[in-house]
C-alpha cells in the first residue's frame, strides 16, 4: 500500500503538505488553514482502515481531502469504499480539486453536508474518521458508535494538542462500556475506539 503509491496521488499529497505548512506560518485564518494530518497520522489511519472489518467507512472533515487519500489507498488495498463529509464551501471546493487530480472516485464518496445530518442513517459503520471542528466531536461520537459494528473503529484526531476542549468526549470514551479506548501518541493525538 505504501510502497506503490500512485504518483498522482504522491504528487498531490506533496503540494497539500506545502499548503498546510504555509497555512500555518504565515498567518491565514484558522478556518481557511487546512489544517491536515500530519503524514505519520495518514499512514497509521490507513493501516487501522485495513483491519476494520466488513461494513461502511466514514470520514468526518474532509478539508482539501489529504487524509481522505491515505484512506483510498486503504480502501483499495481492501476493496472497500469510504464517505466522507464537509460542510465548508472552500475546503469542499478543493477537496473535489484533489480527487480529479488523484482519480479516487472509485474509493471515495464525497458529500459536501454537515455530517450530522446524515450520521443518523449511516449504519453498519466498522471504521470512522473524525477531524472536524472540535466543538461537534461529542456530537459526532454519539451519532457514530451506537451504528458501528462489532469490531469497528473509530479514530478521532486531535487527541492531546486539543485536550483541553476535548476533555468531555475523550472521558466518555475512557467511560463508555460499548468500546475500548486509548489515546495514541503520534501526530497529535489520536483517540482511538474499537466497538465491542
Amino acid at each position: 500500500m505504501f510502497n506503490d503509491i500512485p504518483q498522482n496521488i504522491i504528487d498531490r499529497m506533496e503540494e497539500l503538505e506545502q499548503i498546510d505548512s504555509q497555512d500555518r506560518s504565515n498567518g491565514t485564518t484558522r478556518l481557511k488553514r487546512l489544517r491536515q494530518i500530519p503524514r505519520e497520522t495518514g499512514k497509521f489511519i490507513a493501516l487501522l482502515a485495513t483491519t476494520a472489518p466488513p461494513g461502511r467507512l466514514l470520514e468526518i472533515g474532509t478539508s482539501a481531502g489529504y487524509s481522505t487519500l491515505w484512506l483510498a489507498l486503504a480502501c483499495r488495498a481492501v476493496g472497500q469504499k469510504i464517505t466522507s463529509f464537509e460542510i465548508l464551501d472552500d475546503k469542499a471546493k478543493l477537496a473535489r480539486k484533489t480527487f480529479e487530480l488523484t482519480e479516487v472516485d472509485d474509493v471515495v464518496d464525497f458529500i459536501h453536508s454537515d455530517a450530522l445530518k446524515h450520521l443518523p442513517n449511516c449504519k453498519g459503520v466498522s471504521f470512522c474518521f473524525l477531524d472536524a471542528e472540535k466543538e461537534i466531536y461529542a456530537e459526532c461520537y454519539e451519532a457514530v458508535v451506537p451504528n458501528m459494528v462489532s469490531g469497528g473503529i473509530l479514530i478521532a484526531d486531535n487527541a492531546i494538542n486539543h485536550e483541553k476542549v476535548l476533555r468531555p468526549m475523550l472521558d466518555r470514551a475512557f467511560l463508555d462500556e460499548r468500546v475500548d479506548a486509548i489515546v495514541v501518541p503520534i501526530g497529535k493525538g489520536e483517540l482511538v475506539c474499537r466497538k465491542k
